[in-house]
């Protein structure tokens, strides 16, 4: 199932700058009785993300399209990519600049039941993220650090992949975010320089601060995380993962990471 500006289709036009130069952005959107979960914080990220890079985007529209396909797609994963539309050979953006709407929905992905309840085990990648402030925090189309992140290993006993940024500094997974939990205080890196600012994430600290717990954002260093009580992954389709292992560190499923579950548990039923 997939839609362009609102129609049913089955491709794109060949002269698209988000095919041609990565020139976008998208959100991955969990959808559950035809309803789109976390709707808001996806659509405050896309904000965000059109103003920095200059897309005009009507977002009205955008959420109406978006609420007729996940209508119809019922359960399942949306897609939502917004690239800057078409335009001619070279990166200068196209002046008036007509973006285009792309929503394409699969099965929500079967996890196993015990990545939730027993914890997940994490890759070393050796890529590191690039540092380019202009794009930290932003989820746009060029996902190739990603890709290469994800190729180094096939072992299906490893859930994820730990990614740090070119100086060294932990900075999340291949397509989740990380906290720690240390002395009680919940800690998750800072994206100032890269990274993605996933809508989970955000949802996690909100919830924290409200239950009273103690949160940081900051630079967290590979031996922060090693010495850390306790280490979880999240993502806006499955929720909280928690960690038990990275190379020889081993974690215990921890009672922050357990409270911060059940928090969320009403979006990430799935799990």
């Amino acid at each position: 199932m997939s839609w362009v500006d609102g129609q049913p289709a089955e491709g794109l036009p060949i002269h698209d700058r988000g095919l041609a130069y990565g020139d976008g952005l998208f959100e991955t959107i969990k959808v559950v009785g035809g309803q789109p979960e976390l709707l808001d914080r996806h659509l405050q990220r896309l904000t965000r993300g059109c103003q920095r890079l200059a897309i005009p985007c009507d977002i009205d529209l955008l959420n109406n399209n978006l609420s007729a396909f996940c209508a119809e797609l019922g359960r399942g994963v949306a897609k939502l990519i917004v690239s800057r539309g078409e335009g001619r050979r070279g990166y200068a953006p196209p002046i008036p600049c007509r973006p285009r709407i792309v929503l394409t929905g699969s099965p929500l992905p079967d996890y196993p039941n015990a990545h939730a309840e027993q914890g997940v085990r994490l890759f070393p990648c050796t890529t590191r993220l690039a540092e380019q402030p202009i794009l930290a925090g932003l989820k746009h189309l060029n996902r190739l650090e990603q890709v290469l992140a994800r190729a180094e290993w096939q072992d299906s006993v490893f859930a994820e992949g730990l990614m740090r940024d070119s100086s060294g500094r932990v900075i999340e997974g291949v397509f989740s975010n990380l906290f720690i939990v240390d002395s009680d205080r919940l800690m998750t890196p800072s994206l100032e320089r890269c990274g993605v600012a996933g809508v989970m994430r955000e949802e996690v600290l909100e919830r924290a601060q409200q239950a009273g717990v103690s949160t940081h954002i900051g630079d967290l260093s590979l031996d922060q995380l090693h010495r850390a009580d306790e280490v979880f992954m999240c993502n806006s389709l499955y929720g909280i993962w928690p960690v038990r292992q990275l190379d020889a560190s081993v974690w215990p499923v921890g009672p922050v990471t357990r409270k911060l579950q059940c928090l969320v548990n009403d979006l990430s039923s799935n799990t």
